[in-house]
């Protein structure tokens, strides 16, 4: 199993969010977290990508090892990607030298060697093109002057160029037209393999269309209530949560 969660409660401000969740996403699935707002799902990702600010307790395993102490950093060297909501601009800083960086870093950290210069211009216009990055884009700082959809398209390019085995998807489908939804599930589908797992944490339907899940989740007050294959996300679609809170009132 790739990502092993166990009654991971999460807190901040003393409000607790996450109330005992139990996850597994073996290597090469790709599961689906659906749920209203308000639900836990961002704090989800944030808590297991490492996001500081909370209070947490419960198990985070990764590949076998726990992960619940361990800094961002380590988790983003040991493999695990998280795709922003909102991705953050970073002006003065270039895309193209951020990237060169954090892949050396973390081919580094695996024991591999650091790319020179023209290995890694080649390995970006690869994975540039997988979602129609132009090079003026990538020759800017970090996100700035980007629009929405472009934001989101280089998240899924930085996904490539880090090659993780972990990919968290928060709300990647969030103010996309659906020519950028396109591009970016595309992006992402292209990026599936045996190797990697994929959490995509999203509101609608409409995204699922697109990556097709092995599993679906939904989230509700901060615990996972049900879970099944893709055709539980078109059910939500047709009749909403309340089709899960109806059959929570039977189970009771």
């Amino acid at each position: 199993m790739l990502l092993e969660i166990e009654n991971l409660r999460a807190s901040i401000e003393g409000k607790e969010i996450l109330k005992g969740v139990n996850l597994s996403v073996p290597a090469g699935e790709v599961h689906a977290i659906m749920g209203p707002n308000g639900s836990g799902k961002s704090t989800l990702s944030s808590v297991i990508a490492g996001k500081d600010g909370y209070e947490t307790s419960g198990s985070i395993r990764f590949d076998g090892q726990e992960i619940s102490d361990w800094e961002p950093e380590i988790r983003a060297r040991e493999g695990m990607f998280l795709a922003f909501q909102y991705p953050v601009e970073l002006p003065g800083v270039g895309l193209s030298s951020f990237l060169r960086a954090c892949v050396n870093e973390r081919r580094k950290h695996i024991g591999q060697s650091e790319l020179d210069a023209s290995s890694f211009l080649a390995l970006m216009r690869e994975k540039a093109a997988l979602v129609e990055l132009s090079q003026d884009l990538i020759r800017r700082p970090v996100n700035q002057g980007f629009s929405g959809g472009e934001k989101k398209r280089n998240e899924i390019f930085q996904m490539a160029m880090l090659d993780p085995r972990m990919a968290i998807l928060d709300e990647t489908d969030s103010g996309l037209d659906i020519d950028a939804l396109r591009i970016v599930a595309e992006g992402v589908n292209k990026l599936r393999n045996p190797q990697r797992s994929l959490l995509v944490i999203t509101h609608y339907q409409r995204l699922l269309e697109y990556i097709v899940p092995d599993r679906v989740h939904v989230l509700i007050d901060g615990a996972i209530v049900m879970s099944g294959d893709r055709t539980l996300a078109l059910a939500l679609e047709e009749k909403g949560y309340d089709l899960v809170r109806a059959e929570q009132e039977v189970s009771s």
